[in-house]
């Protein structure tokens, strides 16, 4: 196999709420959208999704956990998963976290890439915050970095968040050895 990837560094900003959005926007015209919570998704599909949404923005972390640890992860009762469903194909999804019940973080959000430029972008995280402050928590938090979509940061700030902390990190890209067992087990 070839040798690992370089490791890339990442720009990482923390981002929180303390009020629901104050935006609507209708569904998109000339599609049909589905949003379908799922409590017991399957470790394939979820790694499917992860890996389809999050290629690439390097989204890594989730794929390099083991059957048993992302089915801990999944299936605990605080993290909270929807898929998005655009002309009856997966076209994204968001996941949250409900820290306690106060705090809860977006953790994961975004498109399939056949989704993107569709213009239901903005409107999918209006979805998902709508979903996530129906629980009341007083603060939502998420997370960001410059490997995400360009304007990911803008629309986050766009909806209600604001920048609390900024940080740096290193991204370790999947090899091909892994990329090969993650190919493996879906």
């Amino acid at each position: 196999m070839g040798k690992a990837p370089a490791s890339l560094k990442a720009h990482i900003t923390r981002l929180e709420m303390t009020a629901p959005p104050k935006a609507s926007m209708p569904v998109p015209v000339n599609i049909q959208t589905a949003i379908m919570r799922t409590p017991e998704i399957p470790l394939p599909f979820y790694r499917y999704l992860y890996r389809q949404v999050g290629a690439r923005w390097q989204w890594v972390d989730r794929l390099r956990m083991s059957d048993e640890q992302l089915a801990e992860t999944l299936n605990d009762k605080r993290n909270n998963i929807s898929v998005l469903y655009v002309n009856g194909a997966p076209a994204g999804f968001y996941e949250y976290f409900c820290e306690d019940e106060d705090m809860i973080e977006l953790s994961h959000f975004g498109l399939i890439e056949h989704a993107l430029g569709l213009g239901i972008g903005k409107w999918f995280l209006l979805q998902a915050l709508y979903a996530i402050w129906s629980l009341n928590p007083k603060r939502v938090t998420t997370t960001t970095n410059n490997l995400d979509h360009p304007r990911a940061l803008q629309l986050y700030q766009m909806y209600g968040f604001s920048p609390v902390s900024t940080g740096t990190g290193i991204v370790r890209p999947l090899s091909d050895k892994e990329l090969l067992e993650i190919a493996r087990k879906s």
